[in-house]
């Protein structure tokens, strides 16, 4: 199962309404201690496509480097 940001940011918001609803300050605690959490692993999440973007953009450069140089080197035969 992937785990998305969308299901991370769900989590924070439940940590968040449990939070208000609470009458104990160790369970409202908790539940902010949870919803930070959650927002830090969503946060984490965006980090990691942005960089599976930045990498597949490199990789896609690469490509097209190595086919030029290719078709150069056919070409001087």
């Amino acid at each position: 199962m992937t785990v998305t940001r969308e299901f991370y940011l769900e989590r924070a918001e439940q940590a968040a309404a449990e939070a208000a609803a609470a009458t104990l300050d160790n369970v409202r605690d908790r539940a902010l201690r949870s919803e930070a959490a959650w927002r830090t692993m969503a946060a984490r999440q965006d980090r990691v496509a942005e960089q599976r973007v930045i990498a597949e953009e490199a990789r896609q450069e690469r490509i097209a480097a190595e086919t030029l140089r290719a078709s150069d080197a056919a070409a001087a035969l």
